[in-house]
């Protein structure tokens, strides 16, 4: 059999990819469509020196719940990265961003447009309710016991915190961003952010076709060729320019 109907540069070898758009249920297709749709590219964590990997297993999970597109993390040397086993398969689906310092981290979010709001228990800080969250806002928050310290917090534009009326003085760090991200949702959700897609075009297309088809799309970022289109169904196509796939 020759490359007939293949996406480019996929070799006729491979039993796998021999028809790839059968492999794509179509209601399948159509789910990977509407979280897309959702994904909210202007709302993210970024985790400072959080290492537990139940906790950042809970941290992708949440993010991606709530249509998180990516989160960032300043890991201890040597740290864990987010497995993928405890994770529910989130972090297919989040990607994590990890930066060397937190100053770099903090730069390439504000590069990018966002505030940082600082989850830190002070009576500077505001109650999370109160701030408005449907602008452009990345979240951090600091390592297990310890919370930021105040090099961290001197990258923050505001500092946060839950209001606790008990004992305790502080939340797990995986259950506070779960708080965080929730009332983003709310607030997003009730000013229509999630009515209709705010990906660009091209990493929408781009993250479409990486998550209807990761292993041909790896085989061609391996070659150095471009994806395909596809069809309103998945399939892989030979079209160029390729459609609007947003809905």
């Amino acid at each position: 059999m020759g490359n007939e109907g293949l996406p480019f540069g996929i070799p006729s070898g491979s039993p796998a990819l021999l028809h790839p758009q059968r492999q794509m249920n179509p209601e399948r297709f159509r789910k990977l469509r509407r979280v897309l749709d959702h994904r909210q590219p202007d709302l993210t964590v970024l985790m400072d020196r959080v290492h537990k990997p139940h906790n950042l297993s809970a941290i992708v999970r949440n993010a991606d719940a709530v249509g998180v597109l990516e989160v960032h993390s300043v890991p201890l040397p040597g740290a864990t990265e987010v497995p993928h086993h405890t994770s529910a398969g989130s972090a297919k689906w989040v990607e994590v961003r990890a930066h060397e310092t937190l100053e770099a981290a903090a730069t390439h979010l504000r590069t990018s447009g966002l505030r940082i709001l600082a989850a830190h228990r002070s009576p500077d800080a505001h109650d999370f309710r109160s701030v408005d969250l449907t602008k452009p806002t990345a979240f951090l928050v600091g390592a297990e016991l310890e919370g930021l310290q105040p090099a961290a917090l001197a990258h923050a534009d505001a500092l946060i915190s839950v209001p606790m009326v008990g004992m305790v003085q502080s939340l797990n760090v995986s259950v506070a961003t779960s708080l965080l991200l929730y009332e983003a949702f709310r607030q997003r959700e009730a000013a229509g952010l999630y009515e209709k897609p705010r990906l660009p075009k091209e990493r929408y297309r781009r993250l479409l076709f990486e998550w209807a088809h990761p292993e041909v799309a790896r085989r061609l970022r391996a070659s150095g060729r471009p994806y395909p289109s596809l069809s309103p169904d998945g399939e892989i196509l030979r079209m160029d320019p390729a459609p609007d796939l947003r809905d």
